[in-house]
C-alpha cells in the first residue's frame, strides 16, 4: 500500500495546486488559518480527554481504598 509509506513532496505539491485552483490564492491564509484552528481544536480535545480518563481511574482507585471491604 502505496499511502503507508507516507506523504512525499509531489504529493504535498499536487494538493496544494488543487486547493488553489478550488479556493483560489486570495483565500489561501484564511483556509490555512481554519485548518490550524481545526487541528489544534482537535488536539485539544484529545488531551482533555485524556486527562479526563486519567482523573477517572484515580477517582476509582480513591473510591476503592477508601470503600470499607465487607468480609464473610
Amino acid at each position: 500500500m502505496p499511502f503507508v509509506r507516507g506523504i512525499g513532496a509531489p504529493e504535498l505539491i499536487i494538493i496544494l495546486v488543487i486547493v488553489m485552483i478550488i479556493f483560489g490564492v486570495g483565500r489561501l491564509p484564511e483556509v490555512g488559518g481554519a485548518m490550524g484552528k481545526a487541528i489544534r481544536e482537535f488536539r485539544k480535545s484529545q488531551t482533555s480527554s485524556e486527562e479526563d480518563t486519567e482523573v477517572d481511574e484515580e477517582t476509582k482507585e480513591e473510591e476503592e481504598k477508601s470503600a470499607p471491604k465487607s468480609e464473610g
